[in-house]
């Protein structure tokens, strides 16, 4: 029969209690993860956003993973170590996140620096390639008109207030909060640990091995970080974060046999 262990027990009622709070209290614009460049960053967020949830079904799909893989690590490693373990994939999903956003967010200022100095429409359209493609499709209409006028002030002047918002989206105001980097974390030590566990899924009909499973999960955060769809607003490289933190820990965790049994 299946048993709930107390650590899960104690983040699921955590994270909803948390959830149907958030609304009220605006949580989730105080204690989501922001960019470090950003004027709202600050360092307990590395903490705070993992128990932060966008909406119903991002706080479902993290909770029942947790409820359906999280009691037989626990069962096997002890509450302690559970927790530990939970909260080190959270914090190293964060750090991941973030270190990837420091990188790009250095190469978005130097560029921004470098259009606001001389500006020119064939430097704007470049810089719109390299930073938001997604928005090229909407400003082509702009770019086009720009070249044709690109001594104009006012298109100047147009085109540096994109460039200030786009700033202000992504870097100033742009978020990163869920459990999911712990969560996959705990796909991940299950699927080391277990790795010949059967699991039935309700859209594959037949049993699948937890080590193939949590493989093909691994490989499809590698491709959606690497070919991110357009409007996807899935922070792909935390849950890897997590994945690899989870993956140091176990191998660490596995020189000391004394402790890890």
């Amino acid at each position: 029969m299946f048993q709930i262990t107390p650590i899960v027990r104690n983040l699921l009622i955590a994270n909803l209690v948390i959830f149907f709070l958030a609304g009220t209290l605006h949580l989730n614009e105080m204690f989501s993860l922001y960019n470090v460049f950003s004027d709202h960053f600050r360092p307990y967020q590395f903490v705070t956003y993992m128990f932060l949830h966008a909406d119903f079904n991002h706080i479902f799909r993290n909770m029942l993973t947790l409820f359906f893989f999280g009691p037989m690590l626990e069962m096997f490693w002890g509450a302690k170590r559970f927790m530990i373990f939970f909260m080190v994939c959270g914090l190293g999903a964060g750090a991941t996140y973030a270190a990837i956003n420091v990188y790009e967010t250095s190469s978005f200022r130097a560029d921004m620096s470098a259009y606001k100095e001389a500006p020119h429409s064939d430097k704007f359209a470049a810089f719109i390639h390299k930073h938001v493609p997604e928005f090229e499709q909407s400003l082509l209409e702009f770019e086009n008109v720009y070249a044709q006028n690109e001594t104009q002030p006012a298109y100047i002047t147009q085109s540096v207030d994109i460039i200030d918002k786009i700033y202000e989206a992504k870097v100033q105001n742009a978020t990163m909060l869920g459990a999911s980097g712990a969560v996959f974390g705990i796909l991940m030590a299950f699927g080391m640990l277990f790795p010949n566990t059967e699991m039935m899924l309700l859209f594959i009909p037949f049993p699948i091995k937890a080590k193939y499973l949590v493989g093909a999960y691994g490989l499809y955060e590698v491709y959606s970080t690497l070919k991110p769809s357009p409007g996807d607003n899935v922070a792909h490289v935390a849950h890897l974060g997590g994945m690899l933190f989870a993956f140091i820990m176990i191998m660490m965790w596995k020189k000391d046999r004394n402790n890890f049994y």
